[in-house]
């Protein structure tokens, strides 16, 4: 191969990578503006590592029921039902047929539902002490959730 053929190869696959990467970052895009509010409650996690630098470690109850209901599987994803209640406050629907389907992925062995951590400028951690909730925006579609912020006992924002 002469050396136009390896710049014009190497031209479209890095046009082909950020084609790819903005066409990704437009769908979650759409999810934030156009998704439904659903909250997922957080799961107590160990405090020390609850707040690392400018970030903060995240579990979701949610998380934890779809593990204990799936047991040891070799699934890798997956979409579990849930329900929301009166505050849109997410809980597992054992119905196979429930009308929200929220998509999952199985990552170092635990269920991940999008995000495991919240990240958050430099002096503001005290802020975010008191999260109970992730607010969420679901793709009904695809059953994708984005993380948006983070809410208090009262849902309200952070």
């Amino acid at each position: 191969m002469n050396s136009t053929m390896v710049r014009a190869l190497i031209c479209f696959g890095a046009l082909l990578v950020l084609g790819s990467v903005n066409y990704s970052i437009f769908g979650k895009e759409q999810i934030r503006q156009h998704g439904d509010v659903i909250y997922l409650a957080l799961a107590p996690i160990d405090p020390r590592s609850l707040m690392q630098g400018d970030y903060m470690a995240l579990r979701f109850q949610l998380a934890d029921a779809i593990e204990a209901a799936q047991g040891k599987g070799k699934v890798h994803r997956g979409t579990a039902g849930v329900r929301l209640d009166d505050r849109h406050i997410a809980t597992l629907n054992q119905d196979s047929s429930a009308a929200l389907q929220l998509r999952y992925r199985i990552r170092g062995g635990k269920v991940w539902l999008g995000t495991n951590a919240y990240f958050f400028e430099e002096r503001t951690a005290s802020r975010y002490a008191n999260a109970r909730y992730g607010e969420f925006r679901l793709d009904r579609d695809s059953g994708e959730a984005v993380l948006v912020g983070l809410r208090d006992e009262n849902l309200k924002a952070l």
